[in-house]
């Protein structure tokens, strides 16, 4: 899996990560093609300090794996550790957002990570088909930077200081 990676705030960011211990410690997983709203979301997640442990993925294909396909040495699937939440665009290079959100919430192990749709589409159909397959909220992305920028950290307190989590890790038998 190549993926772009944003750490703790203030640290750089890295064009591929293969370590499993950052892996393990995700809390936020950005999977979203555009660098700009990529970096967008890091800033406003950042400023007010919610951007501990980010991942940007950067595809749908390398979200899937990031989920599904990962083995160590032997050939044996790893344990997974799953981030707090998941913010996902639509419409992604590979595999597309509603493919990813589909294959999330059809799978026990991913079922109950929250998933924030965070497109630029505000097309009923594409909100009616994310909220079918079991999106837990749908934002659309603000054109204007300040607005895009509060909409970000509004979702970012909620979703990861306000709202209570299943700790998924536990379940799973990772600490």
């Amino acid at each position: 899996m190549k993926a772009q990676c944003f750490i703790s705030p203030c640290q750089p960011r890295f064009n591929y990560l293969n370590t499993l211990q950052f892996m393990n410690e995700v809390e936020l997983l950005l999977i979203e093609d555009n660098p700009r709203d990529a970096e967008l979301t890091r800033r406003a997640l950042e400023k007010r300090n919610l951007c501990n442990k980010l991942l940007w993925i950067k595809d749908g294909a390398a979200a899937l794996d990031y989920f599904f396909h990962q083995e160590n040495p032997t050939g044996t699937k790893l344990k997974q550790h799953h981030p707090k939440i998941i913010l996902l665009d639509l419409k992604l290079p590979k595999v597309d957002g509603r493919e990813v959100l589909r294959r999330l919430k059809s799978d026990d192990s991913t079922r109950t990570i929250p998933v924030i749709v965070l497109t630029s589409s505000g097309e009923e159909r594409d909100i009616v088909e994310s909220y079918q397959l079991g999106v837990n909220s749908y934002i659309v992305k603000p054109v204007n930077f300040d607005n895009f920028s509060e909409a970000v950290t509004q979702l970012g307190m909620y979703w990861l200081l306000l709202n209570q989590h299943l700790d998924l890790n536990k379940q799973i038998g990772i600490q």
